[in-house]
C-alpha cells in the first residue's frame, strides 16, 4: 500500500507542478501585456518589456512550485500523522487507549486552568475559589479518565469475547421474599420454597400446595438476565433430553469457562453442541458471535476426533444475514426466533439408583441441575400433584442431614 501511494505520489507530483506553473505562465504572460505592454510601445523600449515578462514568469514559476509543493508536504505529513495514530490506537486497545485517554485529560486540563485563572486574575480575584476549581476539577479529570479508560476495555473485551454481554447489566434480586424469612425457623429457612411463600402458607397448606404455590410465584416473579439465561438452557437441554439424549449443562456449572458450549448433548457417537442466546427481539446475533462459537466447536471436534460433532446455535432473537452465511459456510445450524416456553413441563421425576427412591425436583432445589431424567419411570411433569401421585416426593436434600 506504501509503495502505490510512493508511486502515485512521484508520478502526480511533477504533472503538477508543470502543469500549474503552464497555467501561471500564459495568465502571468497575459496580465503582463495588458499591464505594461501599451507603455512600452510607447516607449518603443521592446527589450524592457520582454525583460519584465521574463522575471513575471520565473517569480510565477518559482512561487507555484514551492507552493504545490508546501501543499503535497503538508498533505503526507497529515497522511504520516493519521497512521501514526491508527497504529498508536491499535496497539494501545487492550491497554484502554492511554494515549488518546491522556491527550483528552490534557486537554481538558487546559480548559479547567483558564477558568481557574479568570478566577485569580479578575478584577476583584477569588484566589481561594480558583484553588477550589484547581483541585475539584483535578479529581474530576481523575474519575473521567478512570471511566472512559474502563469503558474502553470493557468494549474491547467484549468485542474479543461475545459472550460477556450476556452478563452486561445483570442484575440480581436477592432481595424478593427476603423480609419474610425473619419469621421461618432455621430449619424452614434452608428449604428455597420459603423465598415464595408466607409463614401461614408453609405451615398451613398441605405439601402438595405449598409446592406448587412456591413454583407458580417462581415463574411469575421477575428474574436476573443471568437466571434467565439459565431457564432457557435448561428449556433447550429438556427439548433435547426429549429426542433421546443425554444433556450435560455445561454453562451452568462452568459460566465462564464453558468457552460458549451451553449444552453438550450426547446419542452415541453423536455430539451436539449447543449455545443458547436468550436475547430481547430488538437485538441481533453478529457474526463475531458465529465465529466464536465455531472456534470453540473445532477445538471440541479436534479434542474428540472419533465423535461426530455439529454445533447448533439456539436463540430467542434473529441472526444478522451476514453471520447467517458466515454460519452456512461453516456448517453451523441455526435456530432463530426460539422463544422460551415457560410452560414446559420443568418438574424433575428422578429414581435414586441406591435407595430407589422417587423423588422430584423444582427448578430452585439444590440438585435440580445436577440430575438427570434418562432412565424408565423418571419423567418431567408440569404439576406437583402429578408428581405426587404417581409416588415422587420432594427432594429433601436442602435439610442437609435432617430430613423429615
Amino acid at each position: 500500500m506504501k509503495d502505490k501511494m510512493l508511486l502515485k505520489y512521484i508520478v502526480t507530483f511533477p504533472l503538477g507542478v508543470l502543469g500549474t506553473a503552464f497555467i501561471f505562465v500564459i495568465i502571468g504572460y497575459g496580465a503582463t501585456l495588458l499591464s505594461f505592454g501599451y507603455i512600452f510601445k510607447l516607449m518603443e523600449y521592446r527589450f524592457f518589456e520582454h525583460i519584465i515578462v521574463a522575471v513575471f514568469i520565473l517569480v510565477s514559476s518559482y512561487l507555484t512550485y514551492f507552493s504545490i509543493v508546501f501543499k503535497y508536504e503538508r498533505k503526507a505529513k497529515l497522511a504520516e500523522k493519521d497512521a501514526n495514530i491508527w497504529k498508536a490506537s491499535v496497539l494501545e486497545q487492550s491497554s484502554g487507549y492511554p494515549s488518546l485517554m491522556n491527550a483528552i485529560q490534557e486537554y481538558e486540563k487546559l480548559k479547567d486552568e483558564e477558568l481557574a485563572e479568570t478566577l485569580a486574575t479578575k478584577k476583584h480575584p477569588a484566589l481561594k475559589a480558583s484553588e477550589v476549581v484547581r483541585r475539584e476539577t483535578k479529581r474530576r479529570r481523575i474519575a473521567e479518565f478512570e471511566n472512559r479508560q474502563t469503558r474502553a476495555l470493557i468494549e474491547y473485551f467484549e468485542s474479543i469475547a461475545p459472550f460477556l454481554l450476556d452478563f452486561k447489566d445483570d442484575i440480581i434480586d436477592n432481595k424478593n421474599g427476603k423480609n419474610i424469612l425473619c419469621d421461618y425457623t432455621e430449619i424452614e429457612r434452608a428449604d428455597p420454597a420459603t423465598n415464595y411463600l408466607t409463614k401461614q402458607e408453609y405451615r398451613k397448606l398441605s405439601t402438595a400446595e405449598k409446592n406448587q404455590l412456591a413454583l407458580d410465584r417462581f415463574w411469575n416473579r421477575p428474574k436476573s438476565k443471568s437466571l434467565i439465561g439459565r431457564l432457557y438452557e435448561r428449556y433447550v437441554g429438556f427439548l433435547y433430553e426429549s429426542k433421546g439424549y443425554s444433556v450435560d449443562y455445561v454453562g451452568i456449572f462452568k459460566g465462564f469457562e464453558d468457552l460458549g458450549r451451553d449444552l453438550i448433548c450426547k446419542k452415541g457417537k453423536e455430539v451436539l453442541v449447543i449455545q443458547c442466546k436468550n436475547w430481547s427481539q430488538f437485538k441481533t446475533i453478529y457474526e463475531k458471535h458465529i465465529f466464536q462459537f465455531f472456534g470453540t466447536v473445532f477445538q471440541y471436534k479436534d479434542s474428540y476426533p472419533t465423535n461426530s460433532v455439529k454445533g447448533i446455535f439456539h436463540t430467542t432473537t434473529q441472526v444478522s444475514e451476514l453471520a447467517r452465511r458466515f454460519a452456512n459456510e461453516l456448517g453451523i445450524e441455526l435456530i432463530e426466533n426460539h422463544v422460551f416456553d415457560q410452560n414446559y413441563p420443568c418438574i424433575k421425576c428422578n429414581i435414586n439408583p441406591s435407595t430407589k427412591e422417587k423423588i422430584y425436583h423444582l427448578p430452585f432445589d439444590q440438585m435440580y441441575d445436577k440430575t438427570k431424567v434418562n432412565t424408565t419411570g423418571e419423567f418431567y411433569c408440569r404439576t406437583v400433584k402429578e408428581a405426587e401421585l404417581k409416588g415422587f416426593r420432594r427432594a429433601f436434600r436442602w435439610r442437609g442431614n435432617n430430613k423429615k
